[in-house]
């Protein structure tokens, strides 16, 4: 316990001068805290079991050092016909989706940590020197460089010319996507306490919602900033300051209407859209990682890594899948009849939406996949921590 104090309070305390010199002294810590080799609950090792569909390694490639071995928020979205990817280091590439093809690539001199996003035209990567940078889709070249608060620790999103991120000292920042021109920003504080990360908002119906340290969603209006509700998803519990940690760090997910979340300690809970009333709450599960969704269910991945299926009308558990524990998975996608999730040894899970029993697995790297995959025309793209990324098919 005191070591995760130790972790907590100092990874919120670096900021984004930092965080290179001081962030890499706590990788061991941070396993302990993740669920890797130094968690005192080990990771479940993998029992065989005969797979009942085969999946096939369409293309595998590399983006540089990836992460190196860093907590970020680096992804690989899919936009305009290209599966984009960048690296700690600045690298950043464009591939084809069904060859894995280089189309461009382009270096820079930036220590990215949240990206990208993907606009109309455009590619969005924030950096831990408090910098947004953005580049064109098709070519990669430099449109411009526009300095933020702190370090971005979230993806970039866009919608109708505007850019949102959000920094690492609270701050919700918009800026104009064709010139980088601050439009507005609005200040949230930052608890004493929190766990290092920062959730991706999500824009529906021209407001920009997203979940904070406090454990309250808020909807701001994208094209000014302007407060329009907030509510408490998250209560916090317990006696020590740990145990009341309530951070909503997960990337909340719309749908008809809803917004769905989840939060470290502070359960998961639906929220209406349109004033933030809260439908349902189900305080038993913990999740830093994400939720991912289809028809009529909610799929995520909780702190203990195990998988599970929720009723969106009531947040009820269906079934759960226990035997990935403490395996540090990724946040789920569920396409078809699937449910994928990555773990901290470079496996690559398949699960049956009906029960959660394994179907299948293969091993793309021995990095972590903290990514949380993603799904076009019934393809699976990975993108690891040590930078490999790859696209999986069933068959």
């Amino acid at each position: 316990m005191r070591l995760l104090t130790l972790l907590l309070l100092c990874l919120n305390l670096v900021g984004c001068a930092a965080y290179d010199s001081i962030g890499e002294s706590f990788s061991g810590i941070t396993d302990y805290f993740s669920g890797g080799e130094d968690n005192a609950d080990p990771p479940k090792a993998l029992v065989d079991y005969a797979p009942e569909i085969n999946v096939d390694v369409v293309w595998k490639e590399s983006v540089g050092v990836g992460s190196d071995e860093q907590t970020l928020k680096l992804i690989a979205p899919i936009g305009n016909g290209k599966i984009i990817a960048a690296d700690r280091e600045g690298l950043v590439q464009a591939r084809d989706l069904r060859t894995g093809n280089l189309i461009w690539e382009v270096e820079t001199d930036a220590h990215f940590s949240g990206g990208p996003g993907v606009g109309s035209a455009t590619v969005i990567i924030g950096s831990s020197d408090a910098e947004v940078i953005a580049l064109n889709s098709e070519t990669g070249t430099q449109l411009w460089r526009a300095k933020v608060s702190s370090e971005v620790l979230s993806v970039p999103v866009v919608a109708n010319g505007i850019i949102v991120v959000r920094t690492t000292d609270g701050n919700v920042i918009a800026l104009n996507e064709r010139t980088g021109v601050k439009l507005w920003s609005y200040e949230i504080n930052v608890p004493a306490l929190s766990i290092r990360g920062t959730g991706t908002p999500v824009i529906v119906e021209d407001n920009v919602i997203g979940g904070y340290d406090n454990g309250k969603l808020m909807a701001l209006r994208l094209k000014d900033g302007k407060y329009v509700w907030e509510t408490s998803v998250a209560i916090p519990k317990g006696r020590s300051e740990v145990e009341r940690l309530v951070d909503i760090d997960v990337d909340p997910i719309e749908a008809a209407g809803v917004i769905y979340t989840a939060s470290y300690h502070g359960g998961v809970s639906a929220v209406s859209v349109l004033d933030g009333e809260v439908i349902w709450r189900n305080e038993m599960i913990s999740s830093h990682t994400g939720l991912s969704n289809d028809w009529r269910y909610l799929y995520l991945s909780d702190s203990d890594s195990h998988v599970l299926q929720l009723d969106q009308r009531s947040g009820s558990s269906l079934w759960k899948q226990q035997d990935l524990h403490q395996r540090n998975l990724s946040a789920p996608a569920v396409y078809d009849n699937y449910v994928v999730v990555g773990d901290f040894e470079g496996y690559v899970h398949w699960l049956s939406t009906s029960d959660g029993r394994q179907l299948a697995r293969v091993q793309i790297t021995d990095s972590p996949i903290e990514a949380k995959p993603v799904v076009v025309d019934n393809t699976v793209y990975i993108y690891a921590k040590d930078g490999t990324i790859a696209a999986l098919t069933v068959h």
